[in-house]
C-alpha cells in the first residue's frame, strides 16, 4: 500500500504545484506528510516540535544521492550573519527517486533555510526553502 501512495502522492503534488513548469520545490508541514495534508503547508514552527518535509524533484538525480543543508541566518556569528546548522546525505531508494520525506527537529528560535543539492553537482542547488521556529 505504501510502495503505490507515496508516488500517487509525488505525482499529485507535482502537478498541483509544478503545474507544467519543471521546478523542484520543499513542502514543510507540522504532521507527517500524506495525501490529505499536502496542502497544508506551514512554514512556522515551534521549537521542539518535529518538522515534517517534502523535497520533490522532478527530474530524477543521476546519482540518487542528495545533499540537504539546514542554514541559520543569525546576526549573532560573524560569518555575515549565517551559521549552517545541519548537514544530512541521503540516497534515494527505488521507488524515490523523484521525491524525498523525512523530518527534523530544532530546539532554536530562529530564521532557517533549508537547501538541497545534488551529489553529481554540489555546486547547482536543486531546491531552497526558508521556515521559521519560535519558542513555545
Amino acid at each position: 500500500m505504501k510502495k503505490v501512495f507515496l508516488p500517487v502522492l509525488f505525482v499529485f503534488i507535482s502537478v498541483l504545484l509544478c503545474g507544467c513548469s519543471e521546478k523542484s520545490g520543499i513542502l514543510f508541514n507540522n504532521n507527517p506528510i500524506t495525501a490529505e495534508n499536502v496542502l497544508d503547508n506551514s512554514t512556522t514552527f515551534v521549537a521542539g516540535q518535529r518538522i515534517y518535509y517534502l523535497i520533490y524533484l522532478p527530474q530524477k538525480v543521476r546519482s540518487r544521492y542528495l545533499y540537504i543543508q539546514v542554514v541559520k541566518k543569525d546576526n549573532d556569528y560573524g560569518r555575515l550573519g549565517y551559521n549552517l546548522f545541519m548537514t544530512k546525505d541521503v540516497r534515494l531508494k527505488d521507488e524515490e527517486v523523484n521525491y524525498f520525506t523525512d523530518y527534523i527537529v530544532i530546539n532554536q528560535k530562529g530564521y532557517y533555510i533549508m537547501q538541497v543539492y545534488s551529489k553529481d553537482n554540489p555546486t547547482k542547488k536543486l531546491t531552497a526553502a526558508q521556515f521559521y521556529v519560535t519558542l513555545p
